[in-house]
């Protein structure tokens, strides 16, 4: 931590300017999080239209990895050029994807538009928390990021409701299009508000540190979506993955170590609070915003629910969240401390995840609801702290970059996740080779399909489903386990004030 930094000054002095900028922030932010989220009880009914089910986590992986691959990119525009235009190009960008994907044609086209909407998308995540560090000196930011995660993991609760509502009412597509108008008064009140200080630094952009990074993320999801695309994690098709992904790695090192503006400065690494903010970044993108999509499968082919029904769970965790959040962010500005906030969120995690891994087809609503509103909890606990860890641990020239490196890392960790669960689950469905009666193929089924099952063949299917599920869970638990290792690891630094 720099304690030589200058006194900190807003970029926008005017009180109330300053909340109305947070509020439009805000809405940016739930628009580009929302998004993911309210794909997730639409799934099975665009599976039901495009079918090919083994390519069920790519609608919400292909947009992570895009968003992931382009954060730390975005984070250095943003510290050579200034936020504001950079910000505005992401949303642009979002707001266009949308409109494709609305207008999507198959299953192929769709992933694809979701990749271009994913570049918008992960620029407004970065920019937003870099911009929030120019508003709010540390431990005024520290209560602020709390309503940052709260509206993150809110959108992740309201998304499948609103989107398996959406999706019962106007059609799939509706979920995408809405975007449309939102993104048009989002771009609108940052225009007029938010203002453009451009930095004293040249700008000298390392492309090609950028396509190396974006590169090596792409390959380890790949690698972990591997025993789909080629049939197994272990075959030669994987190995090259691998290989690839090593060299792209080791390519970006060397580059990175001899350029002027590197995408992530190595120097950065020699902080551990950095590092392990890396590591438990990563992993609670894997069981916060990686479980999202499958809590709604788990609900709608365990339990027989329709999207909307399913969708409605979600307020549970929505409340988890709120409690969780708003009480870290309020306890980390009075005491200065994050860590704490850290090891409980994946303490909790780690349970939260292991419960859900013994719930059968059978087991009462209300116990999943339950279970739902203790994992929203510990997700809430554990939001804010990496980003204002690294935020207070990096110069204050870097922070752009370190704060779209960490927040790569919870968006490529959820990527990656995805993809791990959607194999655990199509191996599970594939080991279950059970013939029920008015069922040909258990990979297409919709939520409307099953519920037009006789009773016998609907609850066979519950339980397969269910025993896929458990290993699922058990291994999102593993993943928050070694989160906490890293959390307990990091050092209880406490926070200053900044006049």
């Amino acid at each position: 931590m720099d304690m030589s930094q200058p006194a900190f000054q807003s970029l926008v002095a005017d009180p109330k300017r300053r909340l109305l900028l947070f509020f439009f922030l805000m809405f940016s932010m739930f628009m580009a999080t929302l998004d993911n989220q309210i794909v997730s009880t639409a799934l099975p009914t665009i599976v039901g239209e495009f079918g090919q089910l083994e390519r069920f986590g790519w609608i919400g992986s292909s947009y992570l990895l895009a968003s992931s691959a382009v954060m730390p990119v975005y984070g250095k525009l943003g510290d050579l050029f200034g936020r504001k235009y950079v910000m505005i190009a992401a949303i642009t960008l979002f707001t266009i994807g949308s409109l494709i994907c609305g207008l999507a044609w198959s299953m192929e086209s769709l992933i694809a538009a979701r990749v271009f909407q994913g570049l918008g998308g992960g620029g407004i995540l970065v920019s937003i928390f870099s911009v929030n560090a120019d508003l709010f000196e540390p431990r005024e930011r520290a209560k602020y990021q709390s309503y940052t995660s709260l509206v993150i993991m809110a959108s992740g609760s309201v998304g499948p409701l609103l989107g398996g509502t959406m999706s019962d009412l106007f059609g799939w597509r509706s979920i995408f299009l809405i975007n449309l108008p939102i993104g048009i008064v989002v771009l609108t009140g940052l225009v007029i508000l938010l203002p453009y200080k451009r930095p004293e630094r040249q700008p000298k952009i390392d492309y090609l540190g950028a396509v190396l990074l974006a590169a090596a993320i792409s390959c380890f999801v790949l690698f972990a979506d591997s025993g789909e695309l080629f049939g197994s994690i272990i075959s030669v098709e994987s190995a090259i993955v691998v290989a690839l992904c090593a060299v792209c790695i080791a390519l970006w090192v060397a580059v990175e170590k001899r350029a002027a503006e590197p995408i992530v400065p190595l120097r950065l690494f020699k902080d551990s609070t950095f590092t392990l903010s890396l590591i438990i970044s990563a992993t609670s993108g894997s069981v916060a915003i990686g479980m999202v999509n499958y809590f709604a499968l788990f609900l709608q082919t365990t339990t027989g629910l329709s999207p909307t029904v399913a969708g409605s769970f979600f307020i549970a965790v929505t409340v988890g969240l709120v409690i969780g959040s708003i009480s870290a962010g309020r306890l980390i500005a009075m005491t200065g401390r994050y860590k704490p906030f850290l090891v409980l969120g994946l303490s909790l995690n780690c349970v939260s995840l292991g419960i859900f891994s013994q719930l059968h087809a059978g087991t009462s609503l209300y116990v999943i609801l339950l279970v739902m509103l203790f994992q929203g909890l510990a997700v809430g606990f554990g939001q804010q702290a990496p980003v204002i860890a690294v935020q207070n641990s990096v110069p204050r020239g870097d922070i752009g970059t370190a704060t779209g490196t960490v927040t790569l890392m919870r968006m490529g960790g959820a990527a990656i996740a995805i993809s791990i669960y959607g194999a655990i689950i199509a191996a599970g469905l594939r080991g279950a080779q059970v013939a029920i009666p008015g069922v040909s193929d258990i990979h297409s089924l919709t939520p409307k399909l099953m519920a037009a099952l006789p009773e016998a063949s609907r609850l066979a299917v519950a339980e397969i489903y269910a025993g896929a599920f458990t290993n699922m869970f058990l291994t999102a638990s593993g993943i928050a386990a070694l989160g906490l290792i890293a959390a307990i690891a990091m050092k209880n630094i406490r926070l200053p004030f900044r006049g």
